[in-house]
């Protein structure tokens, strides 16, 4: 079975290996991938960041670090539309979807345990003013919607 695929091996990696290798492995191919370098003409590439966070959260049995890994697609993607200008509405759909699971998972959480995943993500809300195709407007309604109660 390792020797089958590239994403066998780095399956049974983030399985059996060191959890933080996982992690800071799929922050990369997400970095990569949601926040290409345009100077080399690299293209952002949705599903495969999104791959990357569906292999993570089957390999990892971390809640928590499946929270982390989803906040962080979300940060990286909306960090490339503020530097590089507004994207199109399925790019801005991912970041949403990604956001929405994020909150989810964690809204009845305790609150010492979310605090630092909600602050990330009020941040991107706070960051995603203006942006475009109602991104901002849908963030700050999926945030109100999951923390509201706990205020």
């Amino acid at each position: 079975m390792y020797q089958l695929s590239k994403q066998n091996k780095s399956f049974l990696h983030a399985r059996f290996g060191d959890p933080s290798d996982a992690i800071e492995d799929t922050r990369q191919v997400i970095a990569d991938c949601l926040y290409p370098d345009v100077l080399k003409n690299k293209p952002v590439q949705i599903a495969r960041a999104r791959g990357a966070v569906s292999d993570f959260c089957k390999a990892i049995s971390d809640p928590a670090a499946h929270v982390d890994i989803m906040v962080y697609f979300v940060e990286q993607g909306n960090a490339f539309t503020l530097d590089h200008g507004d994207m199109d509405e399925r790019f801005y759909g991912a970041l949403i979807l990604m956001y929405r699971r994020a909150a989810g998972l964690i809204c009845d959480w305790p609150a010492d345990a979310q605090r630092p995943f909600r602050e990330r993500l009020a941040a991107i809300v706070s960051s995603s003013t203006g942006l475009g195709w109602g991104y901002h407007d849908e963030l700050a309604a999926i945030f109100r919607n999951a923390f509201t109660k706990q205020d």
